[in-house]
């Protein structure tokens, strides 16, 4: 009877403590989820589309306490993890790695010269492409939305529902469709701490 209390026990400890992602050899978080591609940006919005998903691009670097914070609060809630695999496919990029990167106009990068090149200088950066690949845009002209930071759950979530809902083709700027999200929230009360 011990024995099953105990192993009971360490079940309920771990589902509380969801696994933390791995730190890669490059000294970012690994999610098992995120996808491993060539880096061609006009393939991976081919094949997010194939999967009826969005392609979403992150920038993150070693030692950065922002991208921990994305990994560790808001990537391991299951509400935010859960929507966000449902609705895209999430590569991750190195801001000062050698990775080959082939930009939408076709210009071959590495993954530094690409962050450089869209205008990406924090980490995190979220960069949502739009579902087909536009010809001869790079990725800073053709995203449909940026997210630089690791924002509070509901901010963060938020920017993954407004792309996914096309919210940028539409006359409600983001800021007002999360306004209407925390009041929705406080009305439910389930508001946390931004």
């Amino acid at each position: 009877m011990l024995k099953k209390l105990v192993v009971a026990f360490a079940f309920m400890v771990l589902s509380l403590h969801p696994a933390q992602a791995e730190i890669g050899e490059d000294g970012l978080h690994k999610e098992d989820w995120f996808a491993l591609t060539f880096r061609d940006i006009a393939d991976d919005i081919a094949t997010a589309a194939e999967q009826g998903k969005r392609l979403a691009i992150v920038f993150e670097q070693r030692g950065c306490i922002y991208c921990t914070k994305m990994h560790e609060e808001l990537l391991s809630d299951p509400e935010v993890r859960d929507f966000i695999r449902e609705h895209f496919m999430v590569v991750q990029y190195n801001m000062f790695g050698d990775e080959e990167v082939t930009d939408l106009d076709g210009e071959v990068l590495t993954e530094k010269t690409a962050a450089r090149k869209w205008g990406f200088v924090f980490t995190p950066t979220i960069a949502f492409l739009p579902e087909e690949a536009p010809e001869g845009k790079s990725v800073s002209e053709a995203a449909v939305a940026v997210m630089p930071g690791a924002f509070g759950k509901w901010t963060f979530l938020d920017m993954f529902r407004w792309v996914s809902e096309k919210g940028y083709e539409g006359e409600e700027h983001f800021q007002k469709y999360h306004a209407r999200t925390i009041e929705r929230l406080r009305e439910q009360g389930r508001l946390d701490a931004e």
